[in-house]
């Protein structure tokens, strides 16, 4: 095998994925198709938009598949027409085994942590919440339980204490496109030695996170919920009930204090600081945005509305 008689089917959706399809085309491999969602309309004006796969695709002159069932035999039948021996997917919908099993050397994925740990559809975000200090990313062959497969490659990558989910986010995002071509390298020079997952040591998951999930919980110790901030800003953010209004949260920091006033309660000079009292402290509030406001800074806030 060499890397002129790869063929490969790229399926990804979001920006995530684009370092990865743009790694495969710069290492000069045949990306005989790209597989991403459906255009949708967003925004206000609800304007059809395209994905960002989508976007690069056609900067490449791609073949482009936008499937709204994956199980469905038309798109079937296009797939198996690219003749492609090799898949690839990162940041795409769960695939049915049909299309999985499909090319002869497999489909591989990646995914953002260290696997084991982390499976699921939100490892960079958990990983921060949980208040890790190292995650990283795995390509891995796709078999029948999601995120289990054997894995191929890892990358470690430390969290930093000022890390949040869209800075970790930036930089698994470049250095799991270099993974990837490494991956493909060396499938394509038979180079490749997989290792079954270790099921017997500890891990966490990490579950889609949905509106509920990030509402703060001022009963948790203060480093738990200034991580907690951290790993959901700044999408989809934390959030809590200021005064009357609900407030997105995307910047905090533990105030050095022995303050101890009722749980949740809000301390505040209406000047320079937000305070909030937690289990274990008082965190500080450095950026916000209230529902019909734009983002901005605690001091800036302040100037116009009163706690």
């Amino acid at each position: 095998m060499t890397k002129e008689s790869l063929r490969i089917v790229f399926m990804g959706t979001p920006e995530f994925a684009v370092p990865s399809l743009k790694a495969l085309v710069d290492h000069g491999f045949e990306v005989v198709g790209v597989i991403t969602a459906p255009d949708k309309p967003a925004g206000r004006g609800q304007q059809i938009r395209f994905s960002a796969v989508k976007e690069y695709a056609l900067s490449e002159k791609l073949t482009i598949l936008q499937p709204t069932n994956l199980k469905d035999e038309g798109f079937l039948t296009q797939l198996r027409d690219l003749n492609a021996n090799l898949q690839v997917v990162v940041a795409f919908r769960m695939l049915p085994e049909v299309v999985w099993n499909m090319p002869k050397l497999g489909t591989f994925n990646l995914h953002g942590s260290l696997l084991p740990n982390y499976r699921g559809a939100a490892p960079i975000n958990w990983a921060i919440m949980n208040g890790e200090k190292e995650t990283g990313c795995t390509t891995f062959f796709l078999q029948h339980e999601i995120d289990t497969g054997d894995i191929i490659l890892q990358l470690r990558e430390p969290i930093m204490p000022d890390d949040n989910v869209g800075t970790l986010y930036e930089r698994l995002m470049h250095k799991g496109a270099r993974l990837v071509a490494e991956t493909a390298t060396k499938i394509a020079n038979g180079e490749v030695r997989t290792t079954p997952q270790d099921e017997t040591i500890p891990r966490n998951d990490a579950p889609k996170i949905h509106k509920e999930t990030c509402k703060i919980d001022w009963n948790k110790n203060v480093e738990d919920v200034h991580n907690f901030i951290r790993g959901l800003s700044p999408y989809p953010a934390a959030w809590c009930e200021l005064g009357s209004k609900t407030a997105k949260i995307f910047k905090s920091s533990i105030v050095d204090s022995t303050c101890d006033h009722q749980i949740g309660a809000i301390i505040s000079d209406n000047k320079t600081h937000v305070h909030f009292q937690t289990a274990s402290g008082l965190l500080a509030i450095e950026e916000l945005q209230v529902q019909g406001k734009k983002r901005m800074d605690t001091e800036s806030f302040l100037r116009g509305n009163t706690i």
